[in-house]
């Protein structure tokens, strides 16, 4: 079975988003409250990467936060953006970007916002490595903002 995830995983699939899909098509409810867990467990992991000096890491991990907020977000409203990526199997970070702007229409500029800092961090800080802990520091505090408000939204 690893094996199997290793090679999917190769392969540029998500595993763990393809089994909460799954999931969600049985119980929406399940699914968002399982994006909303992992997400709270991402951010707890960036923290425990700044800690340790790790600017890399630390902004993959807020990139992970935004992107389960978001998808959950798209879920609960069912946005079309949520019903392209359930046809396609997969969510794009283009997807992500038009459903956060969708959800700032309905729910307020915070979302936008943490999106916004969660792609930066994405970009700058995983990909290019060129942040360090002190730069990470104003974006992830946008991207908890996002996961907070979120949580008030589902009522958790």
């Amino acid at each position: 079975m690893e094996e199997l995830i290793k090679k999917a995983e190769e392969m540029g699939i998500d595993v763990e988003d393809l089994i909460i899909t799954a999931m969600s098509r049985k119980d929406p409810q399940e699914g968002i409250k399982l994006r909303l867990t992992l997400a709270r467990k991402y951010m707890a992991e960036a923290e425990e990467y700044l800690k340790k000096g790790d600017s890399v890491q630390a902004s993959e991990k807020v990139y992970k936060v935004a992107e389960e907020v978001v998808k959950a977000l798209a879920e609960k409203f069912n946005l079309p953006e949520y019903q392209q990526a359930v046809k396609e199997g997969r969510w794009y970070a283009y997807t992500l970007g038009s459903a956060s702007a969708s959800l700032s229409k309905m729910l307020g500029e915070w979302v936008v916002n943490g999106w916004s800092s969660a792609y930066f961090l994405h970009v700058w800080g995983f990909h290019e490595s060129k942040l360090s802990v002190t730069d990470i520091i104003p974006y992830l505090e946008g991207v908890k903002k996002l996961l907070e408000n979120a949580e008030k939204v589902f009522g958790s």
